[in-house]
Protein backbone atom coordinates (compact mmCIF):
# COMPACT_ATOMS: atom_id res chain seq x y z
CA UNK A 1 0.00 0.00 0.00
CA UNK A 2 1.03 3.55 -0.68
CA UNK A 3 1.31 6.25 1.95
CA UNK A 4 0.30 9.84 1.36
CA UNK A 5 1.60 12.55 3.69
CA UNK A 6 -0.78 15.45 4.16
CA UNK A 7 1.27 18.64 4.58
CA UNK A 8 0.49 22.05 5.95
CA UNK A 9 0.18 24.69 3.25
CA UNK A 10 0.66 27.55 5.74
CA UNK A 11 2.55 28.55 8.85
CA UNK A 12 0.12 28.86 11.76
CA UNK A 13 -1.58 26.85 14.50
CA UNK A 14 -3.60 23.64 14.38
CA UNK A 15 -7.04 24.90 15.41
CA UNK A 16 -9.00 21.63 15.11
CA UNK A 17 -8.27 18.05 14.03
CA UNK A 18 -11.44 16.71 12.39
CA UNK A 19 -10.39 13.09 11.75
CA UNK A 20 -8.87 10.34 13.93
CA UNK A 21 -6.39 7.50 13.38
CA UNK A 22 -8.20 4.54 11.83
CA UNK A 23 -10.85 6.66 10.09
CA UNK A 24 -11.45 6.16 6.39
CA UNK A 25 -11.36 9.42 4.41
CA UNK A 26 -12.27 10.31 0.85
CA UNK A 27 -10.46 12.69 -1.45
CA UNK A 28 -11.64 16.20 -0.58
CA UNK A 29 -12.48 15.47 3.08
CA UNK A 30 -11.33 18.07 5.62
CA UNK A 31 -8.58 16.56 7.78
CA UNK A 32 -7.86 19.50 10.06
CA UNK A 33 -8.26 23.25 10.25
CA UNK A 34 -5.40 25.68 10.69
CA UNK A 35 -5.58 29.21 12.07
CA UNK A 36 -3.33 31.90 10.67
CA UNK A 37 -3.77 35.66 10.93
CA UNK A 38 -7.29 35.13 12.39
CA UNK A 39 -8.34 33.09 9.34
CA UNK A 40 -9.40 29.42 9.38
CA UNK A 41 -7.80 27.39 6.59
CA UNK A 42 -8.91 23.76 6.02
CA UNK A 43 -6.48 21.02 5.05
CA UNK A 44 -8.25 18.68 2.64
CA UNK A 45 -7.17 15.18 1.68
CA UNK A 46 -5.77 14.73 -1.80
CA UNK A 47 -6.17 10.93 -1.57
CA UNK A 48 -8.72 8.42 -0.27
CA UNK A 49 -7.60 5.93 2.37
CA UNK A 50 -7.22 5.26 6.08
CA UNK A 51 -5.50 7.61 8.52
CA UNK A 52 -2.56 5.77 10.09
CA UNK A 53 -0.75 8.62 11.87
CA UNK A 54 -1.41 12.15 13.11
CA UNK A 55 1.86 14.03 13.60
CA UNK A 56 0.57 17.11 15.42
CA UNK A 57 -1.94 18.15 18.09
CA UNK A 58 -4.60 20.82 18.43
CA UNK A 59 -3.00 24.11 19.47
CA UNK A 60 0.42 23.15 18.09
CA UNK A 61 2.31 25.42 15.69
CA UNK A 62 3.02 24.15 12.16
CA UNK A 63 5.20 25.44 9.37
CA UNK A 64 4.50 25.48 5.66
CA UNK A 65 5.31 22.09 4.13
CA UNK A 66 5.32 20.22 7.46
CA UNK A 67 3.90 16.69 7.32
CA UNK A 68 0.92 16.60 9.73
CA UNK A 69 -0.93 13.39 8.85
CA UNK A 70 -0.24 10.08 7.06
CA UNK A 71 -2.90 8.27 5.02
CA UNK A 72 -2.51 4.72 3.72
CA UNK A 73 -4.04 4.53 0.26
Amino acid sequence: MQRYEAKSEITGLVWKITKNVGEVVAEGDTLMIFESMKMEIPLVSEESGTIVEIRTAEGSPVTEGESVMVIEC
